[in-house]
């Protein structure tokens, strides 16, 4: 899967570690973390008598604001340049990287700090800042660890959940110098320490939304660090990257999502920190950036439109079993699990990511999840459908010939029993070889081949028959 959107944006995967879905590499650490991170949040929400109705209110909330996106978008703009932010709108990634160094270029800007933002992943921000002469800094715990690693994250809320504190001690001895240590406490504090200058020098801080209220014109961004904050207000120039879709009608209806976002994302009542940003404090300049990069291709699905609601919580990546298996870099893309399988065609194209809702065994289990109601797996079916009826990897001439070559031998009892007997032959002969060609070769390094019965099953069958 990955070899087909690898090079998306420039995009420098680790081709050798993740090769696809039809050979997962993932660590232990992140299916186990992931596992256990799932049982806490149900059991969290479970203690709420009245969770479903804030999740269909959840819902309802935003399949208003996603229909109603252009109006409620020029009554955000409106809020905010009254209060003296400057509004910029981006069409794709390369107009938003273009307006990020121009804003950089016009303060003089040398470093950077970054609270934890999926949309500057969509970017490749830190590369073209880097490519630009500035320094960009993660300074979201897990983004700071996979930043130092030369990584990418491979979950929504937790980016280095495939590491081991013994991985991040190691990692911090490497690359800092400090010795090693595998206490979250010390490994928290060394963190910080190599941090808290990066917040006094930087030029730029860098955040992103994860609700922008279009009555108030306000920015809320919540957290557990206490990161953005310092990025954010520390910082003599602060830019907010905002996806369109992070849009909601009104602050009376925050309250829902805040309690579904932090028990859904880390199994809390309430996160740590939640900042609501009402403009730029005096003497400083603020930005938001608010960026289309695809997905006004949902708006123009209908059937998908729900992809739009994800507040971002990841619950669906630690319930989903593929995912667990996988890891996030077999998805090929800044977004892992079941909502990057239905989002990531939308944003980059069937023909990138076409193969990607095929990743997926339907379980049902990331729609019990969703906070907002999104029925991923019927949304799952709908992608599917799309990519074997549109130009996309799902729709090659070898499917099509494979799917063909089925039906003929499914249509007929003798061509069935031709096609068993070839699948017990080629069973038998794929244990013997040495080496397995292809994909067949990488399913069979991950996994073994199951050994076929002695006699199939119609003729047991008819033994059973006689013998009566």
């Amino acid at each position: 899967m990955s070899e087909h959107i690898q090079h998306l944006s420039g995009a420098k995967f680790h081709a050798q570690e993740t090769k696809g879905l039809y050979e997962p590499v993932a660590p232990p650490a992140l299916g186990a973390t992931a596992e256990r991170s799932s049982k806490h949040n149900i059991a969290e929400a479970a203690k709420i008598p009245y969770f479903q109705q804030w999740r269909e209110a959840a819902h309802q909330i935003k399949r208003y604001a996603i229909s109603n996106l252009d109006k409620l978008l020029v009554q955000f703009e409106r809020n905010l340049s009254a209060k003296g932010v400057t509004v910029l709108w981006a069409e794709d990634a390369a107009e938003a990287n273009r307006l990020v160094l121009e804003i950089a270029r016009e303060h003089k800007v040398r470093s950077v700090v970054k609270s934890k933002s999926m949309l500057s992943e969509e970017l490749e921000l830190n590369q073209v800042l880097s490519d630009a002469g500035i320094e960009p800094v993660e300074t979201d715990l897990g983004e700071y660890i996979v930043q130092l690693a030369g990584q990418r994250p491979v979950h929504i809320v937790t980016p280095a959940i495939h590491m081991s504190a013994e991985d991040v001690g190691r990692l911090f001895a490497a690359r800092l110098g400090e010795p090693f240590t595998a206490e979250h406490e010390q490994l928290t504090d060394i963190a910080r320490r190599h941090l808290r200058q990066r917040y006094l020098e930087a030029d730029m801080g860098i955040s992103g939304c994860n609700f922008g209220i279009a009555d108030t014109g306000t920015i809320v961004i919540v957290e557990n660090e206490g990161n953005a904050g310092l990025s954010t207000a520390t910082p003599p120039v602060h830019l907010v990257m905002m996806g369109i879709e992070k849009i909601l009608p009104s602050i009376t209806y925050l309250p829902v999502f805040l309690n579904l976002l932090a028990r859904s994302g880390t199994g809390q009542k309430l996160t740590t920190y939640t900042h609501l940003i009402h403009g730029p404090a005096p003497g400083r300049r603020m930005y938001v950036l608010l960026l289309d990069n695809g997905r006004t291709n949902v708006l123009a699905d209908m059937a998908a439109l729900a992809a739009l609601f994800c507040i971002r919580c990841g619950a669906c990546l630690n319930a989903c079993p593929v995912y667990r298996c996988a890891g996030g870099w077999a998805y090929g893309w800044v977004y892992p699990g079941p909502i990057g399988a239905i989002l990531t065609p939308h944003l980059v194209g069937l023909k990138q990511a076409g193969i990607l809702p095929f990743a997926s065994s339907l379980c049902g289990a990331c729609g019990e999840v969703c906070p907002v109601k999104i029925d991923i797996p019927h949304q799952l079916v709908h992608m599917r459908h799309r990519a074997v009826s549109e130009p996309s990897p799902a729709r090659s001439l070898t499917e099509q010939f494979t799917w063909m070559l089925w039906s003929w031998f499914m249509c007929g009892p003798r061509r069935y029993r031709l096609a068993m007997w070839a699948v017990r032959l080629g069973v038998r002969l794929a244990a013997w070889l040495p080496w397995h060609p292809g994909k067949l070769g990488a399913w069979t390094r991950g996994r073994q081949l199951p050994r076929p019965p002695k006699a199939a099953f119609r003729r047991l069958w008819r033994q059973v028959e006689s013998d009566e």
